[in-house]
Order: structure tokens, then sequence, then C-alpha cells
């Protein structure tokens, strides 16, 4: 489970459209603070699904081959197929010509973000599709168990990890930060297509494998 939360975690914070709008509310006037923001409310929404998921398990994880477990592994497949489908579906749109993009209206006025819309923002622009495969994951955690609650501490942290470096890079470094943010929202500008192709084949094949492997054995 360990694994799979993690590798989960870190699909989740390299997921490019939720990173590119963390990118604009740190770059802005009020950067620091609302990206601080942000992080809470990225950091609230993973632990309200990770307390949820528990909570509907009653904290006693189902036995393996049972209907619950086999029903949380085809979930992963699911929406490991969808991730795949994600993936093909943006490869083959590579190198097309696309239609000019619209600026979400909340950019506009980011410079008077207050630091209620980040922490709102936060859980808007979440992957939920990779939360769901977290959230199904969590269904074998028990926190009675070290190694379980390890899990889910290690999963909010993978999930958060990019957000956490740039905004304590802000804090420390704040001149050397805007030339980051700069080069970092260039690239994930122009590269925003192969990162999901590369980050949903990834995650959804592993999904995917790793659901089946533990459905037959």
């Amino acid at each position: 489970m360990t694994l799979n939360l993690l590798v989960i975690g870190l699909a989740i914070t390299l997921e490019p459209i939720p990173l590119i709008a963390f990118v604009v509310v740190l770059a802005s006037r009020n950067g620091v603070r609302n990206g601080a923001g942000f992080i809470a409310g990225w950091l609230m929404s993973l632990v309200v699904v990770v307390a949820g998921t528990v909570l509907l398990t009653g904290n006693n994880p189902p036995k393996s081959n049972t209907a619950p477990t086999l029903a949380a592994l085809a979930v992963k497949v699911a929406i490991g197929a969808v991730l795949v489908g994600v993936a093909v579906r943006q490869w083959r749109r590579l190198g097309r010509p696309k239609p000019p993009k619209k600026i979400p209206k909340w950019q506009a006025s980011v410079d008077s973000m207050s630091i209620w819309f980040a922490m709102g923002l936060a859980p808007l622009t979440q992957p939920w599709g990779l939360i769901a495969a977290g959230a199904a994951t969590v269904v074998n955690a028990k926190l009675s168990s070290w190694q379980s609650a390890l899990a889910l501490v290690l999963f909010c942290v993978a999930a958060t990890a990019v957000y956490l470096a740039l905004e304590v890079n802000a804090v420390l470094r704040p001149a050397q930060s805007a030339a980051v943010l700069a080069r970092l929202r260039t690239w994930m500008d122009t590269h925003v297509d192969q990162v999901i192709v590369v980050v949903s084949l990834v995650i959804g094949l592993w999904l995917i494998g790793d659901s089946i492997y533990l459905a037959v054995s």
C-alpha cells in the first residue's frame, strides 16, 4: 500500500494544471501568503478524503479477495483505463494547432486575491481522478498500524511536495524565486501536453497492472 500511495501522490503533485494555477498564485503580489493558503486548502482536501475513506471502512480494512477489496481494485483499474485513454487522446493531439486559450477569470484578479479564495481554489484544481485512486488504495489502511498511518502521511506529503518546495523557496529566496517561477511557468506552458501524456500513461498502466496483480495473487 505504501508504494502505491507514494506513486499516486507523486503523480498528483506533478499534474500540470493545478501546478500552473499554484505558480500563478505564488508569483502574484501576495504570493507567499496566498501560496500558503493554497497549500492549506490542498492539504485539507487530501486529509478530508483520507479521513472519510478510513471512516467509511470503520478503520477495519476488508480482507483479501472479498467483495469490498475487489471493488476497490476494480475502481483503480477503471481509473487507470481512463488515464491511459487520456494519454492516448492527448498524444494524438500533439503537434496539432490549438485554438487560443482563454485566461481564467480568477487569474485576471490574482493580485487582489484573498487567502480564502486561494484556499478554495486548491481543491477545485486538484486531479480528482488520481485522488480517487488514492482513496481506493486507502481502503486497505488501518490506523492502529503505524505502517498504515505513516503511509497516509507520506501520501499527503508526496501529493504536496512540489508545492511545498516552491513555497519554501519563495520564503527563503524571494528574489531567486521570481526567476524560478517564471522559468517553470514558461516550461509548463510549452510542455503541458507532454507532461499529461507521460503522467497519465505511467500512472494509468501502474494502476491497471498493480490492481490485476493484487486481484489474482
